[in-house]
């Protein structure tokens, strides 16, 4: 069975949706494409799947950070040196085992990295939401490009104001990413600054 999704930004969300598939008596056999498509197999043991967050390691560094959750049983499924993010699977084994970080400083660590890889990810689109503000592309207007199209009238006006809606609204999609992204790491501020203020 294959899946895809497009949650590329909300990491959390995206793990929520993998594990409730697991739940049904599945695991991830593989995952490939940029828009993360996951190929599953049915078992018989439950599984659980977790993504972190990581900046970019060399060669040794990589090596060791996948060998400290192999250890623990955890399989890697994902990821590369480079990449922001780390897919993770193992057989459920109990709730605390079931968490890749067993300690509130590493999980502090981890939302502070999730806030982070949020805002980079949003980093381009926001730079080109100021390139299409300083346009006024961002005005009803100037959202279809179809020339006349606000002098058409009738049957006409609809058939071109209908064909161009997609496309209006795929040039409003860099900033509801951006604000997307904001929103995501936000919400990983405060869990960061929660565990902050349980460790102190």
């Amino acid at each position: 069975m294959k899946k895809s999704n497009w949650f590329r930004i909300n990491i959390l969300k995206e793990e929520q949706w993998l594990n409730k598939t697991l739940q049904q008596g599945f695991k991830i056999a593989a995952i490939t494409g940029w828009s993360s498509t996951f190929t599953f197999e049915e078992v018989s043991e439950p599984h659980i799947v977790r993504i972190d967050c990581q900046q970019s390691m060399n060669k040794a560094a990589f090596e060791e950070y996948k060998l400290i959750y192999e250890d623990f049983g955890w399989t890697y499924l994902s990821g590369s040196r480079s990449s922001g993010k780390h897919y993770w699977q193992k057989v459920i084994e109990g709730e605390e085992a079931d968490q890749l970080f067993s300690d509130k400083q590493s999980t502090k660590s981890y939302y502070k990295r999730l806030m982070n890889y949020s805002l980079l990810f949003a980093l381009p689109f926001m730079m080109l939401s100021m390139v299409l503000y300083q346009q006024h592309i961002f005005s009803l207007s100037n959202l279809y490009l179809t020339p006349g199209l606000w002098d058409m009238e009738g049957a006409l006006f609809w058939k071109a104001f209908i064909f161009e809606t997609p496309f209006a609204l795929f040039r409003l999609l860099c900033p509801v990413i951006v604000f997307g992204a904001v929103v995501l790491s936000l919400k990983a501020y405060y869990e960061y600054r929660k565990l902050q203020q349980r460790i102190q």
